[in-house]
């Protein structure tokens, strides 16, 4: 099978990963009904700065800053001087690795065999899978949608081998019909070279790749070394290169083995302690925590003893996870027996996340919330996962769907609610009815507004109403399965006082139009 690779470069990675983390916290902090990855027009010019000989120096720049003539490579002061509102912040090489690679695992939706091509590019072997997303034009629109939805800037190129299709996709055209030809009139800087050997070829008078591919090997090699002649040859297919694919890290394992068994309850314990601090310290040097913890004890007659525990946040705090199997055990039907001893004691981490070391602040919210999760972990430790619940916001039209409740453990991060206007009356009661109650109302006219209504057969004069607020059911989810079995029906929604000062939230369920007799229900209560 001809090989083909599809070249993913990111030109802009380091501000658009800025960009799109600065509008998630916007997000969480305001509730804001933005879709996700959508960008703010309204955030000036931005620019990555790091320190070069005891100077700040840009080391990345939006297409804003650009077009206004700012370019990496700058001096800071300069570029203020072309704009003074210019946003800087500091280069982090290390979160552009992370979001490189979290990018590329996302590109396993499209290829097995994904490889990163550092600091800003990612290749997809594609031969053999383009077929299931309608062709190399239908995969190449649906990466460019799905990027584009992220709010990541991208150019591609498909070619036989990965570095051309780098190369082209760098600094080729958007459109390529011939692909040795295009190949041939890359620039030299496509050949991936340090900037003396660049530099010593544009001297030469060698401005294109063809220019190369007319001279003899030995002259080139001579003059500018054998890697300009690696470089060529796989640009042109002639070589290949070693393909390192992406894959999953190694879950971490930590295991003590012991010449004589162990049985006291001390000794495990400190043996327990100190595989959680080997662990927290390798987790530290890779900037990483665990979400999930197994111990597994080996008795010496084959027996195991295999005991989990799960963190809400990531963790590598050893006390803290020792807390947490003492829950455990504590909440086991039958105590631990270790028979004749122990010869084998393992730990095994197979969930971790990133964790970076961050300075507390000065309020003490992080430590609150630490206070929070801590106690949510040790609950649900105890009682199971399913026995501690919380709400979670949904997006969904429908008021009795607009809301989940899921494992406490399994919601991270928390999602905002929604935030009502600023001094407007509250839109939605405090109180829903699951299902909806039916209820006997007398409109004045048909689609109007309910005059009396009849709720647990007792009669409820309305002295003032708000609305309609009408809500069409979601179509593009299902068909049916709204209250009263009429699903797919259109509702208007009403906020009525009665004359006694009892606010209630009551809908028609279907217009005249959908329904010859619709029926009216109360969903919820006000305070």
């Amino acid at each position: 099978m001809k090989r083909r690779y599809l070249a993913l470069w990111f030109p802009l990675l380091s501000t658009d990963r800025w960009r799109i983390g600065k509008m998630r916290r916007s997000r969480q902090e305001a509730g804001a009904t933005q879709p996700e990855g959508a960008s703010d027009i309204s955030l000036p010019p931005l620019a990555m700065v790091a320190k070069v000989r005891g100077a700040l120096r840009l080391a990345a720049v939006d297409a804003r800053a650009q077009a206004l003539g700012i370019v990496p490579g700058m001096t800071l002061a300069d570029a203020r001087a072309l704009e003074p509102e210019l946003v800087v912040t500091e280069m982090d090489e290390g979160a552009d690795r992370q979001w490189l690679e979290r990018l590329a695992r996302d590109c396993r939706d499209w290829s097995p065999r994904v490889t990163l091509a550092a600091p800003d590019g990612i290749t997809l072997d594609i031969a053999g899978v383009d077929h299931l997303f309608g062709g190399e034009t239908g995969l190449c629109t649906q990466i460019e949608e799905t990027m584009a939805a992220i709010g990541m800037t991208l150019r591609h190129a498909i070619a036989s081998t990965p570095e051309a299709a780098q190369a082209l996709a760098r600094h080729g055209a958007p459109s390529i019909r011939d692909e040795r030809a295009a190949i041939r009139a890359l620039p030299v800087l496509a050949l991936g070279l340090d900037a003396d050997s660049t530099l010593a070829l544009n001297r030469a008078g060698i401005r294109q790749i063809g220019d190369l591919t007319v001279r003899p090997s030995a002259t080139i090699a001579a003059r500018f070394g054998a890697g300009a002649i690696h470089a060529l040859y796989r640009l042109m297919g002639e070589e290949q290169a070693p393909i390192d694919v992406l894959r999953d890290p190694e879950p971490l394992h930590f295991e003590r083995r012991f010449a004589e068994p162990v049985a006291l309850q001390a000794t495990i314990a400190t043996v327990f302690m100190a595989l959680l601090q080997e662990a927290a310290t390798v987790l530290a040097e890779r900037d990483l925590g665990g979400h999930r913890f197994v111990l597994t004890l080996y008795r010496t007659d084959g027996a195991r003893h295999r005991l989990a525990i799960e963190t809400g946040r990531a963790t590598r705090d050893p006390a803290l996870v020792l807390r947490l199997f003492d829950e455990r055990i504590a909440s086991l039907a039958d105590p631990l027996d270790p028979g004749f001893g122990y010869d084998r004691i393992g730990l095994f981490l197979p969930a971790t996340d990133p964790l970076p070391t961050s300075q507390p602040s000065l309020d003490g919210r992080e430590k609150d919330e630490a206070e929070l999760a801590e106690l949510i972990e040790r609950l649900s430790t105890r009682l199971g996962p399913g026995c501690l619940l919380r709400l979670a916001p949904r997006d969904s039209h429908l008021p009795e769907q607009a809301q989940l409740a899921l494992p406490a453990m399994d919601v991270r991060p928390p999602v905002p609610w929604p935030q009502p206007p600023e001094g407007g009356p509250p839109m939605r009661p405090l109180f829903l009815f699951d299902p909806p109650q039916r209820v006997e109302v007398l409109a004045e006219v048909p689609d109007g507004p309910p005059h009396r209504f009849r709720w647990r057969r007792k009669l409820h004069e309305v002295r003032l109403y708000e609305g309609p607020e009408r809500i069409a059911n979601e179509w593009w989810r299902h068909k049916g399965g709204e209250c009263a079995g009429q699903g797919g029906l259109t509702r208007d929604y009403y906020r009525v006082e009665d004359v006694q000062g009892r606010r209630y939230w009551i809908f028609r369920h279907g217009l005249y139009e959908e329904k010859p007799d619709p029926q009216w229900y109360l969903h919820g209560l006000f305070a």
